[in-house]
């Protein structure tokens, strides 16, 4: 898997703007003479699946053109602990004022992967698939949602204008489920999905009888998604969503949803242990 440089390199260079600050690398300017020559290793430290090689060796290009950055590893495959991933060589200014921008892309996006990795295990013997959501670090939506794909997810809505989900607060405002998806019909495009949102078996069979294309299932137990499944018989894809684990996930999945979307893989996982070593 990889990233397109035109989508990646403004976070790549905004990130290391912000590291260099006005002064840029005092510390490593001050230690290590001019023209210095290094060698450095990125290897993990806890076992997990790799995402972001290609923002790490974007960082240290833009630093230093001359770095030499050699993955391997590739994006969506397990790293080992001490195993290595990638390896840098040249100008040794270069790799440490790098450094830590790689490492905070390459350490967070493999920490997004490798909890979607340990769902999509969770419930691989099911025909339900993990999702993302929108709950993504501002700026970053592209590129966790890619990480979220490299550990074996599916992603959700990219933005608000890719397709229609309408939320328990849209269909307060429409004055309920049917008004709402009669007001999402008339102004949806022939190519947009309407989802929406129903915490209800009554809820659901209103939104059936008006042919929605999804449904979000929202805080439902097994039990009740169980029936849920039944009631829409194929018409419409159910997405089970809210406080789903590693230790419910294969519960929920078994109920018969085609989906489940977790929000906290994006907002919330925690980054892989990878380190930089000279």
């Amino acid at each position: 898997m990889t990233l397109q440089r035109l989508l990646i390199e403004p976070l790549v260079r905004t990130a290391l703007l912000e590291d260099l600050g006005r002064a840029g690398d005092i510390t490593t300017n001050a230690c290590v003479p001019e023209g210095t020559q290094a060698t450095a290793r990125m290897v993990g430290r806890l076992p997990g699946i790799v995402a972001g090689l290609d923002l790490a060796a974007l960082a240290f290009e833009l630093i230093e053109p001359g770095l030499r950055f050699t993955a391997e590893r590739t994006d969506g495959t397990r790293v080992a602990p001490g195993q290595v991933i990638a390896q840098i060589a040249g100008p040794a200014r270069g790799i440490l004022t790098g450094e830590r921008v790689a490492l905070n892309f390459l350490s967070h996006l493999s920490g997004i992967a490798t909890a979607t990795r340990d769902i999509s295990d969770t419930i691989a013997h099911t025909k339900c698939r993990v999702v993302c959501t929108r709950k993504t670090t501002p700026g970053l939506r592209a590129v966790e949602k890619y990480a979220v794909r490299c550990g074996g997810g599916a992603n959700h809505r990219f933005g608000l204008d890719d397709a229609m989900l309408i939320k328990d607060n849209h269909i307060a405002i429409a004055g309920g489920v049917r008004q709402a998806l009669a007001r999402a019909r008339a102004h949806a495009g022939h190519l947009v999905k309407i989802e929406i949102e129903v915490d209800t078996l009554a809820q659901l069979e209103e939104a059936l009888a008006a042919k929605v294309d999804a449904v979000l299932l929202d805080n439902m137990p097994p039990a009740t998604l169980r029936e849920a499944v039944k009631l829409v018989k194929g018409r419409a894809t159910t997405e089970a969503s809210g406080r789903i684990t590693p230790d419910n996930a294969a519960s929920i999945a078994e109920t018969g949803v085609d989906l489940i979307s977790v929000g906290w893989l994006t907002h919330s996982a925690q980054t892989l242990d990878i380190g930089l070593d000279i």
